[in-house]
């Protein structure tokens, strides 16, 4: 298995709303953000797959040693061997990478968020940094489109964190701010356990409004000469604001179950996006 192919079949296997906006770009940025993705999983999946702490840690210290290879030129993983070649032709910061690696740290020691600013750090860390570095692969001529990028992957990370709301209480992680809970009257132990009451589904309703707001935000800030250039991470937003709209239909069940789009709408808004751009 080369590199490549190795990446490709990490993007496929995750089924990804992310692998849809990949599939209709040329072949160089398409290999190149592939590779991109394939690392995030990477260094997602040794938290999420992990028990001991310790382990996971040693094991993110290891990708970070790996990104420093990967900068010299002498990369050991399929994912850094295949990143390697779009290194200087996209300028991908390694900084970029290891705030990745960062915000992956932070879920090894932290399972609880105080305010909004500490929930932005990991989200701008495990998310928008992910965003600056998509938007050099797929090209852009306005320094504002980098603005665009890094807010749309915050607003991508706070729909994840309102669909998985349960599967992470039940490894007792909350990312919603603790101020937020206080403000809207939703103890903790009502996350934990799964409790669905009229506060809670408030709370989540403002949680919605945020994540609007921060694509609302990032959609406002691109560029119309960057917007064709931008249109896999516009596949994305169509996506995932699809997957927000149909949480606030189902009525915010996310403590019970996990809200999902079918692959061929997935598909569908893919290439109606692509067209409309």
């Amino acid at each position: 298995m080369t590199p490549d192919e190795y990446c490709r079949q990490k993007a496929a296997a995750s089924g990804s709303s992310f692998y849809y906006s990949f599939v209709f770009l040329p072949p160089p940025r398409r290999r190149a953000i592939t590779a991109l993705y394939a690392f995030c999983r990477e260094v997602d999946d040794v938290v999420d797959e992990t028990a001991e702490m310790q382990i996971a840690a040693a094991k993110l210290a290891w990708w970070r040693a790996e990104v420093a290879n990967l900068y010299r030129g002498v990369p050991q993983h399929p994912v850094t061997r295949a990143l390697l070649p779009f290194i200087e032709d996209y300028s991908l910061a390694q900084q970029h990478l290891n705030e990745i690696i960062d915000g992956m740290e932070m879920d090894l020691t932290q399972t609880r968020y105080l305010d909004w600013p500490a929930l932005e750090r990991y989200c701008h860390r495990v998310a928008g940094v992910v965003g600056l570095l998509a938007v050099r692969i797929f090209g852009y001529r306005d320094a504002r489109t980098l603005d665009y990028a890094r807010d749309l992957g915050i607003a991508f990370q706070l729909t994840n964190i309102i669909r998985d709301v349960g599967e992470d209480a039940r490894k007792n992680r909350i990312y919603l701010p603790m101020e937020d809970l206080k403000r809207f009257d939703v103890p903790a132990a009502d996350i934990l356990n799964a409790r669905e009451t009229p506060q809670f589904n408030a709370l989540m309703q403002f949680q919605e409004e945020r994540a609007r707001g921060w694509y609302d935000k990032a959609l406002a800030a691109l560029p119309a000469e960057d917007r064709r250039a931008q249109r896999p991470g516009l596949i994305m937003a169509a996506i995932y604001k699809a997957l927000l709209e149909e949480i606030v239909r189902d009525g915010f069940r996310v403590l019970s179950r996990r809200t999902s789009l079918t692959p061929l709408r997935k598909l569908w808004i893919a290439w109606k996006t692509w067209l409309a751009v």
